[in-house]
């Protein structure tokens, strides 16, 4: 806390009318497994302060990983000069917007703190994982099971009166399983499952369950796997499918840093524009959120990286669209108090706009009413390979596990079905949406220097009616 209010009155008294110092501290441990062998372990131990602040409407930032006064002083000045330096070649000085501020702490408990087990132990989820596949007798050469669990500490002053400390572990299990049978060879890569939280959690999840359901899946498809029917047919997916739609097509081009062209050389641009607030871009049963606040989840946090409280946000209600992301530089410029999308991965990183946990929100459907009148269709479980246009519009999806769908009944394995789609295309032509939510995690990209969040994907089954499915 002393190096932090250091920090923001050094960087006041150099002239910044807006500071905020950050302070991180992530400790963690990594595993894995490659064909039943170890492949040693990783000790993870890093910390530092980032700083950032305003100077005549110009932005700077500066980190050091040298918790001395001299050093953190140095870096203050370094983004003082950052700040004035980028302040002579804007046309607009940046503002940001009014927000409550709070001094709060809060952590996330573990029932069974990962720092307590011995690598060993750890060693053993992936050796269950790794003997239950095998037991399945599907010929799987190539296993690839990682583990990881890290303890994010963190503090953030900002000169307009914010401190947040915060204490959030993560824990995760990853497999790649390549399934080889009647000289075929199907994959699912890097499945991840994730939480923040105990080692509770992933013992609770079970992952040597889902590996198992995807391994009997892959060799089923090899056996059973026919052509998918093509044209215009009615589609089913599934949360993780709808995740990672929502993710792609909705999520990244509603940053309000990327409609605003800030990320357009990095990562790209959105088709979403500032006027189309209000517009209509699905159907009445779509409703897209992303929620920071969801208990364990991947993307949690309670207050973002600007010290601003979070909380759901709903990009999408009933059809319309309804928020942007934003951070409070954003939130000004729409004449809005920020809904606290503020995140930075470590340190030595910027806060940019971010998503955490974004999802289709469900509807009223059971799976079964999803598809008792689909007389030809496809169901998607989840998928191998994605891909989007840089204005996140055009898109397309090809199904890893998926099944015929024929007069309400689910039938055989089909191969690689393709759904190659517009965003507002894809959005308009749900007419139905499942009960159950189901989430997926995954690490989001962004940034330069590049910056990959924790984040949950998923949401509720869906049907898509008479969308352009075609064979590879």
């Amino acid at each position: 806390m002393d190096v932090l209010e250091f920090a923001v009155e050094k960087a006041l008294e150099l002239g910044a009318s807006y500071a905020e110092a950050r302070f991180e501290e992530k400790n963690g441990t990594s595993l894995a497994i490659k064909n039943g062998n170890p492949e040693g372990l990783q000790v993870l131990a890093d910390r530092g302060i980032g700083v950032r602040v305003l100077v005549d409407g110009g932005m700077g930032f500066a980190s050091t990983n040298v918790l001395t006064r001299e050093s953190v002083s140095e870096a203050v000045r370094k983004a003082v000069k950052l700040a004035r330096a980028a302040s002579k070649v804007r046309n607009k000085p940046i503002r940001f917007s009014d927000e409550d501020f709070h001094r709060v702490s809060y952590k996330v408990k573990m029932k069974k703190d990962f720092r307590d087990v011995s690598p060993e132990e750890k060693l053993e989820l992936l050796k269950k994982i790794e003997e239950e596949v095998k037991a399945t007798g599907v010929n799987v050469p190539m296993r690839y099971l990682m583990y990881s669990d890290q303890l994010w500490k963190k503090e953030i002053l900002t000169s307009e009166g914010a401190y947040v400390k915060s204490k959030i572990p993560r824990v995760s299990v990853t497999y790649n399983l390549v399934v080889f049978e009647n000289g075929q060879m199907e994959q699912a890569p890097f499945v991840q499952r994730a939480f923040s939280g105990g080692l509770e959690l992933i013992e609770r999840d079970e992952p040597w369950k889902w590996a198992v359901k995807d391994a009997q899946a892959l060799k089923r498809l090899i056996y059973e796997g026919k052509r998918p029917p093509e044209g215009k047919i009615d589609l089913v997916i599934s949360p993780e499918v709808a995740g990672i739609a929502v993710h792609e097509s909705v999520g990244h081009p509603y940053e309000a840093d990327r409609i605003f062209g800030r990320e357009a050389a990095q990562a790209g641009e959105s088709f979403v524009k500032p006027n189309m607030l209000g517009e209509r871009i699905g159907s009445e049963v779509v409703t897209v959120i992303d929620d920071p606040t969801i208990p364990n989840s991947w993307g949690f946090y309670l207050y973002d990286d600007e010290g601003v409280k979070a909380r759901p946000r709903y990009l999408i209600r009933d059809g319309i669209i309804t928020e942007f992301l934003t951070n409070r530089e954003y939130a000004y410029k729409l004449g809005q108090r920020s809904n606290a999308s503020a995140r930075a991965i470590n340190y030595n990183r910027e806060p940019i706009v971010r998503m955490a946990n974004t999802y289709l929100a469900p509807g009223d459907y059971s799976f079964e009413e999803l598809i008792e009148d689909v007389k030809l269709g496809v169901y998607m479980v989840s998928f191998n390979e994605w891909n989007i246009d840089d204005r996140r519009y055009q898109q397309r999806y090809i199904g890893r596990e998926a099944y015929l769908i024929e007069n309400g009944e689910l039938k055989h394995p089909v191969r690689r079905p393709i759904l190659e789609i517009t965003t507002r295309a894809l959005w308009s032509s749900v007419d139905a949406v499942g009960k159950e939510v189901e989430f997926y995690p995954g690490t989001c990209g962004k940034g330069e220097p590049g910056q990959g969040v924790p984040v949950w994907m998923g949401g509720a089954h869906a049907r898509l009616r008479e969308v352009p499915l075609r064979r590879p």
